[in-house]
């Protein structure tokens, strides 16, 4: 049952958010309270102010690889059993793909045929010209508001990808409700026409206005989505309201907001959810081995061996203590699953994840550092680490999808910083 109901003011440089919540998860962990899940901070958005900064996600935040594998499991044992399949799972980009990826391997273990698919912002081209767009969609508030969702080239899976019977979308947050209302209208619009149930599934929902009944407010968002039974799944609920300070400073967000493929080509990582997949681990053993040969050359180069690393095995022994893998935007699930096996391998290092983001957000609150720099695609805009300070860390591990070359100079220039690619 849902604990009572709690509330708190937070006061940043553009207004002040007020909030009403209340913890829902009761399964064999403890609940989930407000400071476990959640920082804030202020967007440098005109569109919202401000940024629920997830302490779980791994995004904006370095988290222990082991915290958000639990966080993962425990949402996705929210979602109930016998379902109506096919199942699809959908994760929203940039910041809910690694979820996504999390609670679908999660789910697997009740339904092993579930289909995983990610929206994304970068358009896939390939030489035989078969990645072909299924829909779009847009996420009205976001810094980048229009998504891609792409179909899949195998007959089979597409066919199973249409005849989905259960949506279960995953998101970091739900405010509005709105993007998921945009999304199965699209997907509907696109094909998927046998829809019975859509599961919102989420780290916590905001979606609930506080002066309306739980039930209400789902039939809000069922009134929207006629003729499907619409359930929600989340850690934490609750209700928001922003009011805006007295003249607020004016604000200039970067441009961000593009779905083109940059300069830089994308290279080999697998399937991990772009496309529909069945196993979104696919590609990991082939990264986890460019990793333990750059690692191998890292070392070298540092101790000025001459030996060959392609001859060498990889020595856990000398991984250091204190160890930050980065993913880079929509590149998160791989590393992901590289900085979970680093954590079993350096069983006596402190093994933390974050990402790379286009998220444009200002320093305050939750926030502490910000690093800036050119992003790895060649799409010409900034891009930004956030509460990364490169000192603190003996080794940096950052994972990108594209060439090594691609990456700005500032991380080159630092020497405690290895880069990972697929075309290393």
């Amino acid at each position: 049952m849902p604990n009572k109901q709690h509330s708190t003011t937070i006061t940043l440089p553009r207004g002040t958010l007020d909030l009403t919540y209340q913890t829902n998860f009761s399964g064999d962990s403890k609940n989930y309270e407000l400071e476990d899940l959640l920082g804030f901070a202020q967007r440098i958005n005109p569109k919202r102010a401000f940024l629920f900064v997830s302490k779980v996600l791994g995004r904006h935040i370095p988290v222990a690889p082991g915290t958000m594998r639990h966080a993962f499991t425990d949402l996705a044992n929210l979602v109930p059993d016998d379902l109506p399949e096919p199942i699809l799972v959908i994760g929203m980009a940039e910041t809910a793909v690694g979820l996504s990826a999390g609670v679908h391997q999660a789910l697997q273990t009740r339904y092993p045929n579930a289909l995983l698919l990610n929206s994304t912002r970068h358009s896939q081209h390939n030489k035989n010209n078969t990645e072909t767009l299924l829909t779009t969609f847009s996420e009205d508030h976001s810094h980048a508001s229009q998504h891609l969702i792409y179909q899949s080239a195998d007959t089979v899976t597409q066919a199973q990808l249409l005849a989905s019977k259960t949506l279960i979308m995953v998101d970091d947050e739900a405010s509005t409700g709105n993007t998921c209302v945009n999304v199965v209208t699209a997907l509907r619009n696109a094909g998927l026409d046998q829809l019975q149930q859509v599961h919102l599934t989420t780290l916590v929902d905001w979606s609930l206005n506080q002066n309306q009944s739980h039930a209400n407010a789902d039939d809000t968002i069922a009134t929207r989505l006629s003729n499907i039974e619409f359930h929600r799944h989340h850690l934490l609920s609750g209700a928001w309201q922003w009011t805006d300070a007295t003249n607020p400073e004016s604000i200039t967000m970067p441009s961000v907001d593009t779905t083109e493929a940059g300069s830089y080509a994308l290279g080999d990582t697998g399937n991990w959810g772009r496309f529909p997949t069945l196993d979104s681990t696919d590609g990991f053993a082939f990264y986890l081995t460019k990793f333990q040969a750059a690692f191998n050359l890292f070392n070298q180069q540092a101790q000025s061996e001459k030996a060959s690393f392609e001859k060498e095995q990889f020595d856990k022994e000398q991984l250091p203590q204190r160890i930050l893998v980065l993913g880079s935007n929509e590149f998160v699930w791989l590393p992901f699953l590289l900085a979970e096996w680093l954590e079993t391998q350096a069983q006596n290092s402190t093994v933390k994840f974050s990402a790379l983001t286009r998220s444009p957000i200002a320093l305050g609150g939750a926030i502490t550092t910000m690093l800036s720099f050119s992003d790895n695609y060649g799409l010409g805009m900034t891009n930004f680490a956030y509460n990364v300070e490169p000192s603190n860390w003996d080794l940096i591990v950052l994972c990108v999808e594209t060439s090594a070359d691609s990456v700005d100079e500032m991380w080159k220039d630092l020497d405690n910083v290895l880069v990972v690619s697929p075309t290393l």
